[in-house]
């Protein structure tokens, strides 16, 4: 389970909890524009934007559960079991791994306008990166700043849904998300006024009470709601501190604490890392569950020209500190 957002405060920030009941292997991965970018059906991109992100760490292929790219197009992939459907290879169309879309969207396309011209062709097909990890399911959340979509792919096809909330979860699928947030409408962030009857004396008698009816829960359809609450309310000064902050207050409001889910498994899900990415500067913060630290890797601070994949782990991520924000 997770839940991803962005946020527009001066500067446009895009970033994720992954929760998960145990690591992938995550470590922050830079892609210079000169590593081979090599897709099973889909050739290779010799050359391509530089992005940054979380992947699995392999140095073979970036294995990202998020990234942007230097253009400030981002985009993560969110887990999405039981709908997401992936068809088998035919030859036909633009035919891409579910682990592949993140790389190849962001390794050619400056904007959401641009990587919408690919997805008319585009085939998700059924094929692993290995014998032993077989295809996530999977739907993905792609911004820059002017829009944002979801691409999901189920047994009807790729569908490609316009996202006014900035916010994307897990099942069901987005259809049902957009639907449900209609039945929050009357949810303030403001002292509410009463309107049960006029002939009783109700008043609010502590603050907070014009959220009366936000879920509290963990489920992805209470995740969304509560994102998109948290998220449409926010306020904070247009500093890099105060946004980079207020980013990671919204994502501590639907985060998962060890022990609350727990799943069929016997095992917690947490939210193993949180991240926050300035699409303009290519600067990734991130924190993990064990360390609230918040650490900064910077893409512009790497050879954007290199030809091998950039692994850095935490050890190696400086330590941020808002004041020099």
């Amino acid at each position: 389970m997770c839940t991803c957002i962005t946020y527009e405060n001066g500067d446009f920030y895009f970033g994720r909890n992954l929760d998960l009941d145990c690591s992938f292997g995550e470590q922050v991965t830079i892609t210079p524009r000169r590593f081979p970018l090599a897709f099973r059906r889909a050739g290779r991109q010799e050359s391509h934007y530089a992005m940054i992100g979380m992947a699995s760490a392999n140095r073979t292929f970036p294995l990202y559960a998020e990234a942007v790219n230097e253009k400030g197009l981002a985009m993560a992939g969110l887990n999405f079991p039981g709908n997401a459907f992936y068809q088998e290879p035919g030859g036909e169309g633009l035919e891409l791994a579910s682990f592949e879309i993140i790389p190849w969207l962001l390794g050619k396309c400056a904007s959401v306008q641009e990587a919408e011209a690919q997805l008319a062709d585009m085939k998700i097909v059924n094929l692993s990166f290995a014998e032993q990890m077989p295809a996530a399911p999977l739907h993905w959340m792609l911004a820059d700043r002017e829009r944002c979509l979801v691409l999901e792919a189920v047994a009807e096809g790729l569908r490609v849904y316009e996202n006014p909330f900035g916010v994307l979860t897990n099942n069901p699928p987005f259809a049902y998300h957009r639907l449900n947030m209609h039945n929050y409408l009357n949810v303030t962030a403001c002292s509410p006024e009463n309107r049960f009857s006029g002939s009783l004396p109700l008043q609010p008698f502590s603050q907070g009470m014009g959220a009366v009816g936000l879920p509290g829960d963990a489920s992805s359809v209470s995740r969304f709601v509560r994102a998109a609450f948290l998220r449409g309310n926010s306020v904070a000064p247009r500093t890099e501190a105060s946004s980079v902050g207020q980013f990671f207050h919204i994502l501590d409001g639907v985060a998962m604490v060890r022990g609350t889910v727990v799943t069929d498994q016997g095992t917690y899900d947490i939210t193993t890392y949180s991240c926050c990415i300035n699409t303009r500067t290519g600067r990734y913060y991130y924190k993990t569950y064990e360390d609230s630290r918040i650490r900064a890797v910077d893409l512009r601070e790497e050879d954007r020209e290199g030809t091998e994949l950039v692994l850095v782990p935490d050890a190696a991520a400086r330590i941020w500190n808002p004041a020099e924000a």
